[in-house]
């Protein structure tokens, strides 16, 4: 084996290019409907991200009752939609509501269900994909929340579609140091992902968008740019954490199916944008 070779079970070419396609096909819906529909466009990009994401999980992590589990993530995403955008002042109050109606169904679900072996896992995962699916749901909030929301959105966006396409890249052709065995990611990838958040950001033009707060308007689109590109760097060593040592792939037969190879892309492209999607909101508030 050559002395580059990844001490990795994957292939790196499989594990990268798929991702990094998926979170530009992510990027170019979250940031092209809005343009010709508004809201109505930027809502229809962040449901059918949201869909993809939970149909993605479910089938990725193996969590016991296929069907219950789909049900309860894709209504999950519809009523977290919702109360961002029915209100006419946009808040998270609701999201609250959401996640605690999601959890108690998702327990009774695992409860009723014969029989019942890996209730925990199952709920784990249960649970972490309604406060994904949440998460995504910010970024509705992000771009209602001020004049200059749609804006700072569509920088956010741009910075965290750029600087996770460029981690994949950088992963993929610089990948040592490598950051842990068995997965494929390397340190230039975190660092070049930090830079590329903070260029996009400050490339878009959203300098006299943010600064408000205690850091002049370039300063603070540079620090916005770079904590999206760093949240996207740890979320997308998370989500290749997933890919590489995740369960087995089932479908609704619980097994003998073929793997899904589509869905762990989409994890690993869209899980990054649920992430920072609250973060993004953070500093377009304090910055």
């Amino acid at each position: 084996m050559s002395s580059r070779a990844l001490d990795s079970p994957v292939q790196p070419r499989g594990h990268h290019l798929p991702a990094a396609g998926a979170a530009v096909i992510a990027a170019a819906l979250l940031v092209g409907l809005p343009y010709p529909l508004g809201d109505g466009g930027r809502l229809a990009a962040v449901l059918v991200l949201q869909l993809a994401l939970v149909l993605a999980w479910v089938l990725t992590t193996g969590i016991e009752s296929f069907y219950g589990s789909l049900a309860i993530g894709a209504a999950a995403a519809g009523a977290s939609d919702l109360v961002i955008m029915l209100p006419a002042r946009a808040h998270l109050d609701g999201l609250l509501a959401v996640l605690g109606v999601g959890f108690l169904a998702g327990v009774l679900q695992q409860m009723l269900r014969r029989p019942r072996p890996a209730v925990v896992a199952s709920l784990a995962g249960g649970v972490l994909l309604l406060c994904a699916v949440c998460a995504m749901s910010v970024l509705l909030l992000a771009g209602r929340s001020s004049l200059d929301g749609p804006a700072l959105s569509t920088a956010a966006v741009l910075a965290v579609g750029a600087a996770l396409v460029v981690q994949h890249l950088a992963d993929l052709v610089l990948p040592r140091p490598q950051l842990v065995e068995q997965v494929p990611r390397g340190l230039a990838g975190v660092l070049l992902a930090v830079l590329a958040g903070a260029g996009v950001a400050y490339a878009q033009g959203a300098g006299d968008l943010v600064g408000t707060g205690p850091l002049p308007g370039r300063v603070a689109i540079l620090v916005y740019g770079a904590v999206l590109g760093g949240g996207v760097a740890l979320a997308g060593l998370a989500a290749s954490f997933f890919a590489v040592g995740g369960p087995a792939v089932e479908g609704p037969a619980g097994a003998g199916d073929p793997p899904r190879s589509w869905a762990l892309p989409v994890v690993q492209a869209v899980l990054p944008f649920a992430v920072c999607a609250p973060v993004a909101l953070a500093l377009q508030t304090v910055l």
